[in-house]
Formats: structure tokens, sequence, C-alpha cells
């Protein structure tokens, strides 16, 4: 199913990451010089955000940039507004991901430690005072917050309509993280519900408003008109991004993600996948999907939960949904009057982000 990355993501992402090592690297050598105890903690940012990603988002935010009629000199310019939004975009997806680490309690994060268990871990080597879980838990909310902040410094010159964006995106993700937790909690099994936090958790901060801030740089007073058919192909696509995730939580291969088997299932997230499967289960069926959140589950009950998911038509039905809304996004932009260039590499990008493995 895999599909080859769009030829021009790679030089997205590598003028991204220049900026980000340029970025960081002061950064990294003021505080650690400051205080020696800053340079462990300070590092894990670099770690973390240099360690991997597609880059999706500042791809996104490039061709918002292109759509809107932007100078693609301009747009390769680094420093330079479009590549540092960016490396504050991936900032901000770092930001959201120490933090959900601790939410979810997670182990590993593409293929490595995560921050709150290596230092919960440094905490017990040590023999120091106080609870090792919160001490590392603690130490990666913190690094989280400053990976926020950083990403906001690297924005400072972006116009009104841009910063307008960029605080809508951050509202609406911490909503969905909101949504995501409750959910989880209560067992919330209904497609409605699954979706809202799926567009709002993922969705729209990757693809819609990455777009919209990069349409923003290029055309600020024209934000309002060019948002409406950006916003078509943004959003179905990115409910479609997040339905892929969905089917990679339950089914995907751990030595690609770097994940456990089924983490979504242990976890119990309230997914358009599981709220799918619950919908049309049988009794017998429903006993086994009732097990989902329950951290003690092994493999072979993993396995099975698999199998209902699949037995239960909601995996098939789940790839038509994502078929269907990757058609309605690329169908929303041809045609339309953004830059024909950048709505063919959007268009490339929509069937590479939903036919993935990773």
């Amino acid at each position: 199913m895999t599909t080859a990355p769009p030829a021009a993501l790679a030089a997205i992402a590598d003028r991204v990451n220049a900026r980000l090592g340029s970025f960081l690297e002061p950064e990294l050598a003021r505080w650690a010089s400051f205080d020696p105890d800053l340079a462990e903690p300070m590092a894990e940012i670099g770690r973390l955000v240099l360690g991997g990603g597609k880059r999706l988002r500042p791809a996104f935010c490039h061709w918002g940039f292109i759509a809107a009629g932007g100078d693609p000199s301009v747009a390769a310019t680094s420093p330079g507004p479009v590549v540092d939004a960016g490396a504050a975009f991936e900032l901000m997806h770092a930001f959201a991901l120490f933090h959900d680490d601790v939410m979810d309690d997670a182990d590993a994060r593409r293929g490595a430690e995560t921050t709150h268990r290596r230092f919960a871990r440094q905490h017990v080597a040590g023999d120091w005072s106080g609870e090792a879980r919160r001490f590392g838990e603690g130490i990666a909310i913190l690094v989280g917050d400053l990976a926020f902040v950083y990403s906001d410094q690297l924005l400072a010159s972006a116009p009104c309509a841009a910063w307008r964006m960029w605080n809508e995106l951050r509202i609406e993700l911490n909503v969905g993280q909101l949504l995501d937790i409750v959910g989880s909690v209560r067992g919330d099994r209904t497609i409605m519900r699954a979706e809202r936090i799926c567009r709002y958790k993922s969705g729209k901060y990757t693809v819609e408003r990455p777009l919209h801030l990069g349409a923003a740089l290029a055309a600020p007073d024209r934000i309002d008109a060019l948002a409406p058919v950006l916003s078509a192909y943004g959003l179905p696509l990115g409910d479609a991004f997040q339905m892929r995730d969905d089917v990679i939580g339950a089914f995907g291969d751990p030595a690609v993600t770097g994940k456990p088997v089924g983490g979504d299932l242990r976890e119990g997230k309230p997914t358009p996948l599981l709220a799918r499967a619950v919908s049309a289960a049988d009794a017998a069926q429903r006993t086994v999907l009732d097990r989902v959140g329950d951290p003690s589950l092994d493999d072979d009950s993993i396995a099975r939960i698999q199998e209902v998911i699949v037995e239960t038509g909601a995996l098939a039905d789940l790839e038509s949904e994502i078929a269907t809304r990757v058609a309605m996004a690329i169908e929303a932009i041809a045609g339309s009057e953004l830059d024909a260039h950048a709505v063919d590499e959007l268009s490339a990008l929509a069937v590479y982000i939903t036919e993935r493995d990773l």
C-alpha cells in the first residue's frame, strides 16, 4: 500500500531540519553553559524533533504559501518566513508528543525510550529523593513547554493573520486532546464522537491549519477568501490522515512504527475504527471489544481484538471512508484558483499521507 513520498517533501524536510538545528544548537549551548544540569533535559528537544518525522506540517504550510501566490524563492529561503514556520510546526508537534507520551504513559516514541521514562530511570539509578515517576513526568512536561515557547519564537515576525491561525490551531489541538482523554476513560465508542476527536486532535493541525498559515504568510489580506477552498481540501484529508493513523495504531508493525503492537487498543483510544467495530459487533464480538483499554492485554488478546475488528467489517469500512475523503480533498482543489503547481503537489501529498504504514 505504501506510496513513495513526493520528491518535493525531502527538499522541504531538509530545509526545516537545517533550520531546527541552527536554532536549537545555540540554545542548548547557552543553557548548558549556564548550568550543566540543564544540558540533558534541553537536549531532549533536539533528540525528538531531529530524530525522525515526515515533516508533513511544514510541507502543507509550504504548499499553502505557494497555493496563495507566494514566491517559491521566498518559501525556500532559510531563515525565512516559510521555513521558520515549518520549524515552528515541528517544535509545536514535539510539544504535543512530549505531553502525549506522559498522558498515555508511553514507553517508546519512534523506536526510542520516551523522555519521561528516560528521566524516571535516571532518578532510580541516582537513588534520588522523591518519586521517580513524578520526576520523569515533570521533566517531560517542562521540556514540552520549552518546545512550545521556541515554536512561538520562530513565528515572531509573522503577520497578524498568521498568528490568528496559529492560535486557533493550538486551541483546537488542546480541545482534541481533552476530548480524547475523556473519551478514553468513559469508553465512548460512538462514531460521531470518535470522528470529532480525530479531526480536532490531529487532522486540523496536520493539514488544514498549516495550509491556512502558509496562505496567511503569502497573502494575509486574502486569507479569508482563500480559507474555504483550503479547508475543503484540508478537512477531509486531515480526517483521512488520522483514520490511517488509527489503522496503524491498531494493526501497525512494531518494527516499522516503533510502538508496541496494538498500542491504541491497549490505551482504549476512541477511534473511528473502534467505533465502527463496536457499532457492527454482535454480542460475542462486543465482549471481545469491551476489553479494549485494558493495559494488561497480551499479544494473543490483541490479535483476537484485531480479528473482531476485521470480522465486523470495520476495517474495510474505514478503508472505504479514507478513499472517499481523499477523493473529496483532491476534487476540492482541482480547477480552483490556487496555484496549479501547488494543486499538483497537494494532490500527490494527499495520496502519500493516506497510503503509508508509519
